[in-house]
């Protein structure tokens, strides 16, 4: 019987043990997380208004629940809990699938003023991650800039225009769904530095921005004009041109006075934000311009967009785990399939999957077909791998190194909680939005 770890329980640590379990019938997987919640990114980083896509969770809790798979959550590996070298002793295989845990930064003056902020820390706080905290976002914030044209960008841009009717049914955290309701921010600029032809979001995504009540959607017709693409979009992807298709009807579609506004703009590149008293009060952007090679260059005309809150939307990064190597130039792990290098050497027994492995790139499907790589790679490797002898069980083990960890039963009193929290409140499943009160609630006893 082969003893596996996986380390991470988000859509690449789940189907990483799915096809585990189903490509060899002797394999036991652990799965390993530092929250006591499983899910990663589907939990965590999708927006709570998007209940289809959240949905997944049903089949992510398949995996999950599978005989030979089981869930430890509330598991630090590296730094103040369980060290790599520790895991090589318990378990024939490790395979890390701890995702890009940082944000990519812009590199401008004014970054680190107050109020402006990384958009994976304002997802965190509306979603309830328990390390999330209320950070003021929009406190006397009037209006709100978004630098980057993905579906993050597009995600927050469109939790910033929703109101209270709309965001009660989610599951958001009480705490989050009142301070956004209450929100006096009017006039919400999403930016990116290059044209509508090469925006990263995806056209379902665009298209809600269109649908959101009490909300105009502005576009300047004469900044879509600037890219070729646009102009000409026979030639691009499917998905581009159905952007652009999406775009041109707003542009020509005067504003229906409507009491917030979103506006859509293009090749602006971020130059430096600007504070008032202490605080950033307005972004001011250089005017951009097809280079003709598929990127943009400068003009040297510049622009200032007011904005009491910034949200920077600019990609993940993957970040160093203690024990691992790590390539700082990609924000992965070096590795071979899935194997990890070390030196350029396959090291025995070590596995990545997902965006650790392969840097941040794809949808949630896409960890699919990488997870089923590393697995198929772990298990041609199984007869040397399960010569060397392990525990039974490394459960004791791990308790013995410090960790208390959440089994399957107090993910389900969590989840218990969080109903009865709702309904305490009026409303469907409410997320508990702290250490304390999740690790309180899988500590309950089954009823």
């Amino acid at each position: 019987m082969l003893r596996v770890a996986v380390v991470g329980s988000g859509p690449s640590g789940c189907y990483t043990a799915q096809s585990l379990v189903q490509l060899d019938s002797e394999v036991r997987v652990d799965v390993l997380d530092r929250l006591p919640c499983p899910y990663g990114l589907v939990r965590y980083g999708v927006a709570p208004d998007h209940e289809k896509i959240k949905s997944l969770q049903n089949n992510l809790r398949a995996v999950l629940e599978h005989e030979r798979v089981r869930f430890l959550g509330g598991v630090q590996i590296g730094p103040g809990g369980v060290s790599v070298a520790r895991l090589r002793e318990l378990y024939h295989a490790m395979v890390y699938c701890v995702g890009a845990a940082t944000d990519r930064r812009l590199g401008i003056p004014g970054e680190d003023l107050p109020g402006s902020w990384s958009a994976t820390r304002f997802v965190s706080w509306y979603s309830a991650h328990p390390d999330a905290v209320d950070a003021g976002f929009l406190r006397d914030a009037r209006s709100a800039v978004v630098i980057g044209v993905g579906n993050v960008a597009v995600d927050v841009t469109r939790m910033l225009a929703r109101g209270l009717a709309e965001l009660t049914p989610t599951d958001m955290p009480q705490a989050a769904l009142t301070t956004l309701a209450d929100s006096r921010v009017t006039e919400i600029h999403m930016v990116g530095r290059r044209g509508p032809s090469q925006a990263r979001f995806t056209t379902k995504e665009l298209r809600e921005l269109g649908t959101l009540p009490e909300t105009d959607v502005v576009v300047d017709p004469a900044e879509l004009a600037m890219d070729p693409g646009y102009t000409d979009p026979s030639a691009l992807p499917a998905q581009q041109r159905r952007n652009v298709e999406v775009l041109r009807g707003w542009a020509g579609t005067p504003p229906r006075g409507a009491p917030r506004r979103i506006h859509l703009r293009f090749f602006l590149r971020p130059a430096e934000l600007l504070a008032e008293q202490g605080h950033v009060g307005a972004a001011r952007f250089e005017r951009t311009a097809p280079d003709g090679h598929g990127g943009v260059t400068g003009t040297g005309h510049h622009e200032v967009i007011e904005g009491q809150l910034v949200l920077r939307s600019v990609g993940y990064r993957g970040v160093p785990l203690e024990g691992l190597p790590f390539d700082p130039a990609t924000g992965t792990v070096p590795n071979l399939s899935g194997r990890v290098l070390r030196e350029g050497v396959v090291t025995p027994g070590e596995y990545v999957a997902g965006w650790i492995k392969r840097g941040p790139t794809g949808v949630i499907g896409t960890n699919r077909p990488c997870a089923k790589e590393t697995a198929t790679a772990l298990l041609e490797d199984a007869p040397a791998l399960a010569l060397r002898a392990v525990r039974d069980d490394p459960l004791p083990a791990l308790r013995a190194a410090g960790t208390d960890p959440v089994e399957w039963q107090g993910w389900q009193s969590i989840e218990r909680a969080e109903a009865d929290l709702g309904a305490s409140l009026g409303r469907g499943v409410v997320k508990l939005p702290d250490w304390q009160s999740l690790l309180r609630a899988a500590a309950a006893k089954a009823r």
